[in-house]
């Protein structure tokens, strides 16, 4: 059996599944774990030997020289191998979750692992946290490479992944789903949610059993239970609005830190040198227990009254952590938080002594930590869980919750937004509600785009039967069903395959009408549901490189989907929130009208708008209607407001018709049948529509600015209309700087679009003295031997044309892509004008391949001209 049918056979089975998604999971939250205590455990170690040093060398000469050369050598790993690496990670993990492109694998896991080790270590004012995110979620991403996994499951993984890491750091599995949940991924999803309580799961038990217990807090704080009471609330109320104006203070201070850094234009390891140069210097003029960042939480949880000692580590970690993280450093922001949080609750709990009986700032400690966190972070939820996993002390959590919300509000309200949102937005990405989601491929199911009348073929159909169908259909593929059930499906390549195998049936000496279509096609075919969302149809039909993807309830085929229904339903659903359904809508009005005998062919159809270009264009459209024997119809559209009705309102035609006399002049002296109408309308777009079935226009021709203003459309809300809709012929041109037509660059691609751009262009280039035809076909470098059939079918069709015979060569050219090889020959070359033929959905494939025909009309200056074909929709 050929490995190809083995792939077929097996594709079932390669779907991602929930028991591979808990599975996978599972993987993840042991492997975060294990990266988590190794980060504790390595910068632990680091860190005891960098404070033991210090206490054999003179401390002033040896932590400056720790931190300056362990600050280069972690700047030097992150730059060579993975410049992702930088920061906390946090920012990079969320950005990937809401579909920005970053970075994001085992060597960004691996490289961030043992930068941030040898950071920590170094005494930077940083925490681990936010680096065991960053691993935990990389270490996932690698892992989904390994298996077939839709986009959808990648993001759960990448989140469950990041939820371990966190859950590994703290021993806090809770907290690990929460802030999935509430600041990364902000799904509540059945799968999400339960991959995630898995790997967190995992993640926090493994890690509490290597890691010698729990964050170090526990065994002390059980022994310094807090307490609380009703008249110590306005003192917590006070702690939270000061947690968020400092904490408000602190995310303003980072952002300030990034700047400063980015103005000395230095590279990343001479930044963290000088950070960890000056870190060193400042931690020599501290008191002796200030070398120990992790002891330092502890100390001001557990100790009594010290207002001078919770004064000075608050003021010293606040520059610290801004020194360090502004210059990039592998570390995050969780740990200094926390310890920024103490030191608050700490003096504003001594504060509370001299009004009311308390006994310990433990409780103020604590809450405190919460609240600060909660202000930086914005995730009070995460914030209040965090602090009482570490405790597991029922009495913190009202104090808690009343520090968390109080300090989250009043930080909100001075610095709105997350500041990974802000450190984002530094890098220049920001993330949208649109961005954060995958729009309408995640919200339409297969249901909802498939098309329902599916022509298919019987199993027991002979082969010459089924070559009959296909020889009078247009479609590559049907599906193959039996009693009613989907059992296989049947394309083109499959007759090619037989034919070109040994075993192909004439070989046996069997004739095809002996042999069943169930001998040839293949069996089980992939399949999708009608719950799945187009995010998933997309994925299989681009990781299986296949046309169209049959949907079944059961085995019931129920409706089939191809690459062209996804595009079509995004592209209808483009800002659907903006625009008023067409049903709304009343059809156009004619207010105005010259009719001309008709005596040509066809119909070629021009909206005139704009007075500059309407000259050349029509001079374009009576090239091509000379050549074709058409008629010209000219349409100048009056738009009025969807408020009143397009036959009831009036409107003043005078400047419509002095633009519509111009078309008239111009036809009568090139001898060609004219038409002109002035419609009144709410929507130019199906006007136009409407236009072309009433007048049964053969081509439309149509201007373009060369840019859109419009979010989320290609060319603009008209022409992708008409792009979409117009059964017709379509041809775009965006006008050029060059006023001339003489050298022609026609790209081609063997479509059959590009025989229409063919077709059109001996007349076009009669525009032009000396036409210079180039026609070209963009092959990748890694193409050894091109396939010239096309170029030379092109060839042979203007060879035939005399006039233009001796003006056109037929050169191939190689490039990464057909835009940039286009444009680059446009630049080098200096062409007047560029022809591309597009489809439909070529020229509206933005979401999934990127617009070509676009990006070639607005990287070049000169005149383009896009073609698409005339549609005819049938079922499949």
């Amino acid at each position: 059996m050929a490995l190809s049918d083995l792939t077929q056979r097996f594709r079932p089975w390669l779907q991602p599944r929930k028991g591979l998604a808990i599975a996978e999971a599972c993987i993840i939250g042991l492997v975060a774990a294990l990266s988590a205590v190794f980060l504790k455990v390595g910068s632990g170690w680091l860190g005891t030997l960098r404070v033991q040093t210090s206490q054999v060398f003179p401390a002033f000469l040896i932590l400056p020289a720790i931190g300056l050369s362990f600050g280069f050598i972690a700047g030097w790993l992150v730059d060579r191998l993975a410049p992702e690496a930088s920061g906390s990670g946090i920012p990079q993990v969320k950005a990937t979750l809401a579909n920005v492109p970053m970075s994001l694998s085992w060597r960004v896991a691996i490289v961030k692992l043992i930068s941030a080790i040898i950071t920590l270590g170094s005494g930077m004012a940083l925490g681990r946290q936010g680096p065991t995110v960053h691993v935990g979620a990389g270490l996932a991403a690698g892992m989904s490479h390994l298996v077939p996994t839709s986009p959808d499951h990648r993001r759960q993984m990448i989140a469950a992944g990041a939820g371990a890491g966190l859950a590994a750091a703290f021993n806090a599995p809770i907290t690990g789903v929460l802030f999935i949940i509430e600041e990364l991924l902000q799904d509540l999803s059945g799968l999400t949610l339960g991959t995630a309580i898995i790997a967190s799961f995992i993640g926090g038990v493994v890690s509490r059993l290597l890691g010698g217990g729990t964050l170090q807090l526990n065994l002390e704080l059980m022994q310094h239970s807090s307490n609380f009471s009703l008249p110590e609330i306005p003192f917590f109320v006070v702690l939270g609005i000061l947690a968020g104006c400092l904490g408000a203070l602190f995310n303003r201070g980072v952002i300030a830190s990034i700047k400063i850094y980015q103005s000395f234009h230095l590279s990343l390891p001479l930044k963290m040198a000088l950070a960890g140069f000056i870190s060193g210097l400042l931690v020599v003029m501290l008191p002796e227990s200030f070398r120990n960042y992790a002891g330092l939480r502890e100390y001001m949880i557990i100790s009594e009254a010290n207002v001078s000692f919770a004064a000075i580590a608050f003021v010293s970690q606040f520059l610290l952590t801004l020194i360090a993280f502004g210059s990039g450093a592998p570390g995050g922001l969780f740990a200094p938080s926390l310890i920024l949080g103490s030191c608050l609750g700490h003096l504003v709990g001594v504060s509370a002594s001299y009004f009311l009986p308390v006994d310990s700032p433990t409780t103020y400690a604590l809450a405190g930590m919460g609240g600060f966190f909660s202000a930086v972070s914005k995730v009070p939820i995460t914030a209040i869980v965090i602090v009482f996993e570490m405790t597991t002390d029922f009495n913190l959590v009202l104090p808690l919750m009343i520090v968390s919300v109080a300090a989250y509000l009043v930080s909100e309200k001075v610095i709105p937004g997350s500041l990974y949102d802000k450190l984002l937005e530094l890098k220049g990405i920001t993330i949208t509600k649109a961005a954060s989601s995958e729009g309408i491929l995640t919200k339409l199911t297969a249901h909802d785009v498939m098309q329902e009348r599916v022509e298919t073929l019987d199993a027991d159909m002979t082969l010459e039967e089924a070559m009959q169908v296909f020889s009078r259909s247009h479609h590559r593929g049907f599906p193959v069903v039996e009693n009613g059930k989907l059992v296989g499906i049947v394309t083109q390549s499959d007759f090619v395959t037989q034919r070109d195998s040994d075993s192909y049936i004439l070989s046996n000496r069997q004739s095809p009408k002996n042999v069943s279509l169930r001998e040839i096609m293949i069996p089980s075919p992939m399949t999708v549901k009608p719950q799945h969302n187009l995010t998933h149809v997309l994925y299989l039909l681009d990781r299986y490189q296949i046309s169209r993807l049959p949907v079944v309830d059961g085995r019931k085929l129920i409706g089939i989907i191809t690459r062209a229904d996804i595009i079509r339903a995004q592209a209808e659903h483009l800002n659907y929130g903006n625009v008023i359904p067409e049903s709304q809508l009343e059809p156009s009005y004619v207010v105005y009208q010259t009719r001309s005998p008709n005596i040509g062919r066809g119909r070629l159809l021009v909206p005139v708008a704009n007075p500059e270009t309407a000259a050349i264009l029509l001079q374009m459209a009576a090239a091509i209607a000379r050549d074709r024997h058409y008629e010209i119809e000219c349409v100048q559209i009056i738009l009025v407001s969807r408020n009143s009705s397009p036959s009831e309102t009036p409107v003043r035609t005078a400047k419509s018709r002095r633009l519509l006399r111009q078309a008239e002049v111009l036809a009568k002296k090139w001898k060609i049948p004219l038409h002109t109408q002035i419609r009144v309308a709410h929507d130019p777009a199906q006007a136009i529509l409407e236009t072309i079935q009433e007048r049964h226009i053969n081509l439309i021709l149509m201007g373009w600015k060369g840019e859109t203003s419009t979010p989320g459309k290609i060319f603009g809300n008209v022409v992708d209309t008409i792009i979409r809709q117009a059964t017709c012929e379509v041809m775009l041109i965006k006008l050029g700087n060059i006023p001339y037509f003489n050298r022609w660059l026609v790209t081609m691609a063997g479509g059959p679009n590009a025989k229409v751009a063919i077709k059109l262009l001996p007349a076009l280039v009669t525009l032009g003295n000396h036409p210079y035809i180039r026609l070209t076909q963009v092959f990748k470098p890694s193409q050894l031997k091109p396939d010239l059939k096309v170029l030379e079918q092109a060839t042979r069709i203007f060879m035939r044309r005399r006039k233009l015979s001796s003006n056109v060569v037929a050169i191939p050219v190689q490039a990464n892509s057909v835009s940039e090889g286009v444009i680059n020959l446009v630049k080098t070359e200096g062409y007047d004008v560029v022809v591309v033929g597009a489809s439909r959905e070529g020229l509206l494939q933005q979401a999934v391949q990127g617009n070509i025909p676009e990006a070639i009309a607005s990287g070049v200056d000169c005149t383009v001209i896009l073609v698409r074909g005339a549609i005819i929709d049938t079922p499949v």
